[in-house]
């Protein structure tokens, strides 16, 4: 039986499978496994977001939501060594994917926490994420509102989704849930039958 990739152990030694990737310009040698989104290889969606976002800051706290085996936590953190990143995911399979992903890639500003380990008081600079579509509208919703309002002043988040897969209603929804508050919501970017959306935080 194929384990859903919300499978909460973290894989054993002999599970794990070699996965060459090339991230922020660098080959990499990292591992995956079965029970993650996309075990073997970095999907479409994340390849569009990954080319169309500017520059991540080089200092502050940057943050990837369901982060799987980690290509956005990792290339968050080599493009900008001088941050904190923080990969959350509710897998522990995916944490301890990205922990062992982010030592093969040589990058140690990574924190790998599950949602409820993440102090209160951080303050993101930029979040980027593939998030997690296919839980479903109300729990997808549930967790935008907990992150996006944890944007620092100034700060932006980038979000890909499948256009088929709701992007245009769902940027609306941001719009509505965020405008009031200040949030500009617009769309950055679209290739490949993706959006990227870019969430920008009042100053």
């Amino acid at each position: 039986m194929t384990e859903h990739y919300f499978t909460a152990e973290p894989a054993s030694t002999g599970d794990l499978r070699p996965l060459p990737v090339r991230l922020a310009g660098r080959d990499l040698q990292l591992v995956t496994s079965g029970g993650v989104f996309s075990p073997d290889r970095v999907d479409l969606g994340t390849q569009v977001l990954l080319r169309e976002v500017p520059e991540p800051p080089a200092s502050g706290h940057l943050l990837d939501v369901g982060c799987g085996w980690g290509a956005i936590t990792v290339s968050l953190a080599l493009l900008s060594p001088g941050a904190s990143v923080w990969a959350v995911d509710v897998n522990q399979r995916a944490l301890d994917l990205v922990r062992r992903n982010a030592a093969a890639a040589g990058a140690q500003n990574v924190t790998a926490a599950s949602p409820d380990e993440v102090p209160d008081d951080v303050r993101f600079d930029t979040i980027w994420t593939n998030p997690p579509i296919r839980i479903g509208k109300p729990a997808l919703h549930e967790l935008l509102l907990q992150w996006l309002p944890r944007l620092a002043p100034g700060g932006s988040a980038y979000l890909v989704v499948q256009r088929h897969l709701g992007s245009d209603s769902l940027q609306r929804w941001l719009d509505e849930q965020l405008g009031d508050d200040g949030y500009e919501v617009s769309r950055l970017a679209s290739a490949k039958g993706y959006r990227v959306l870019q969430v920008a935080a009042p100053a």
